[in-house]
């Protein structure tokens, strides 16, 4: 199974140790979505722009890894998305983002520039 991770979770981020298992197959950009700040981590919920992220081959273990991480309290659901690699895995934010830092261009790196 494949899943796309956009924020914390991509190459040297602050949570990317989750991903020492997974195989990275490369970087994508989803349409449809916009990125927000929300605070150490970001969300990325259906809108008008894009999100950067990466790709990874990962196993049912390492899944069931993240989805603790990422649903807990229900901040966000996991939905199926398409790729050039496939369909793939997404945490969507689902919580409200009012007063949240928008990042538009759609890419974690570049949040200190939006702060």
């Amino acid at each position: 199974m494949r899943i796309f991770v956009y924020g914390s979770l991509r190459r040297k981020q602050g949570n990317s140790h989750w991903m020492t298992n997974a195989q990275w197959l490369g970087d994508h950009t989803v349409e449809h979505y916009q990125l927000y700040s929300v605070g150490h981590y970001p969300g990325a919920v259906p809108g008008e722009g894009t999100v950067f992220g990466e790709v990874y081959r990962i196993d049912a273990s390492t899944l069931a890894e993240l989805d603790a991480l990422r649903t807990k309290a229900g901040e966000y659901s996991r939905q199926l998305i398409q790729t050039p690699f496939g369909s793939a895995w997404m945490y969507v934010y689902q919580r409200s983002v009012e007063g949240l830092t928008y990042i538009d261009t759609g890419n974690w790196l570049d949040r200190d520039k939006f702060k």
